[in-house]
């Protein structure tokens, strides 16, 4: 365990074997599997594969850096069970998104399999789960030397497609965006699948309210912020079990963590909130984003640029409007935004992922995946 501190604190990260997932030493980078085709590309602090393949049609992924170090998480997993796209938001940290990255996914694999490949919301939902134990388990194990892994957590947006369904599972506040084509009109419509868990929205404060009946202080307006206790504004997470477990919300973590109140139940969950979607061949592309990209870009505006756009180079693209939004608002070039350095560059933005995926309708209806299997994950540090 001490190895895996001393390679959680250095700089130098190797690329990720990934092993049995279950420390925080299993790092992952971009082009460790090199299948699903494209090249990476890298500009300043912007990574993407413009072009790819995965099991129902084409991808493109982007990736842009502002924290210190990466928040941000991604993966693309494709192969004959289908295809499993995930977006992880850390905060407090990047810890709790890179297990996220190194065991979601492999928890899903071992729960279809026990049925046999089928895949149902119930699936996904106890992968979720099986993650967040195994995350607090390990924040357990860490207690003694690195308490404040207990104060870090992340957002968790996944979608599956499988037997022409996708399922949309998300905690936190990332969203995936629909583009779907109205008729023969030539227009596509924006259609936001996942629902988001931010105590900004006025109906997630009526849910900690109802949940949480008495406790005045559940949502705090602060600096003209909701958050849950004053603290956080997410109300869903993997991670951030000290405002899950008691045993967790004392010293030694720092003190705007701590509660000043005992703990009788979990303030957060990580029970996602989960959506099936029959495909339907009107159904052209999917957006998923961190919040980064939605800071800066409505879902209209997001869909707009990647139908009128070729498919090669739409996450980029996402992205690189979203900087310039960023830019505009500050009163300043985006030439000049792009030669700020990391850390100080989140005083302008967040970490953004996104990834598009491209339906190919032909593909989805012969149900067999032809394409070669495809694991992909974002870059840990640029």
């Amino acid at each position: 365990m001490l190895q895996a501190l001393m390679n959680l604190l250095s700089l130098c990260w190797r690329p990720f074997g990934r092993g049995n997932g279950e420390g925080l030493d299993s790092v992952g980078i971009v082009g460790a599997n090199f299948r699903g085709g494209g090249r990476d590309g890298k500009d300043s602090l912007l990574w993407f594969r413009d072009f790819g393949k995965y099991a129902w049609g084409d991808f493109s992924m982007a990736v842009v850096q502002a924290n210190q170090v990466l928040e941000d998480q991604s993966q693309i997993e494709s192969g004959p069970f289908g295809t499993f796209v995930g977006v992880y938001d850390g905060h407090g940290g990047p810890e709790a998104a890179r297990y996220v990255c190194d065991n979601l996914f492999r928890h899903f694999q071992a729960i279809s399999a026990e049925s046999d490949g089928v895949v149902t919301a119930e699936t996904i939902r106890n992968a979720f789960l099986r993650t967040e134990e195994g995350f607090t388990a390990l924040v357990s194990e860490l207690w003694s030397t690195r308490p404040n892994v207990a104060t870090v957590g992340s957002c968790c947006l996944v979608g599956v497609i499988c037997q022409r369904t996708l399922f949309v599972a998300n905690l936190g506040d990332s969203r995936v965006v629909l583009g779907k084509r109205v008729g023969n009109t030539g227009e596509v419509a924006a259609i936001q699948l996942s629902t988001e868990h931010n105590a900004n929205l006025e109906e997630i404060r009526h849910e900690l309210k109802d949940l949480h009946p008495h406790d005045p202080q559940i949502v705090v307006l602060k600096h003209g912020v909701w958050r849950v206790k004053g603290i956080i504004q997410v109300s869903k997470s993997i991670g951030d079990v000290y405002m899950k477990h008691a045993q967790f919300n004392r010293e030694p973590i720092n003190a705007k963590f701590r509660l000043p109140e005992p703990m009788h139940m979990p303030i957060l969950s990580a029970n996602p909130t989960i959506l099936s979607h029959p495909l339907h061949p009107n159904d052209s592309f999917l957006i998923f984003a961190s919040d980064g990209l939605w800071e800066h870009l409505s879902n209209e505006k997001a869909v707009e640029i990647v139908h009128k756009h070729p498919h090669a180079g739409s996450a980029k693209r996402l992205v690189k409007t979203a900087l310039q939004e960023a830019a505009r608002k500050r009163e300043m070039r985006y030439s000049d935004l792009r030669k700020i350095d990391k850390k100080v560059r989140r005083h302008f933005h967040d970490d953004i992922t996104v990834i598009v995926l491209f339906l190919n309708h032909d593909l989805i209806s012969r149900g067999t995946v032809e394409e070669p299997p495809v694991s992909i994950r974002s870059a840990v540090d640029h």
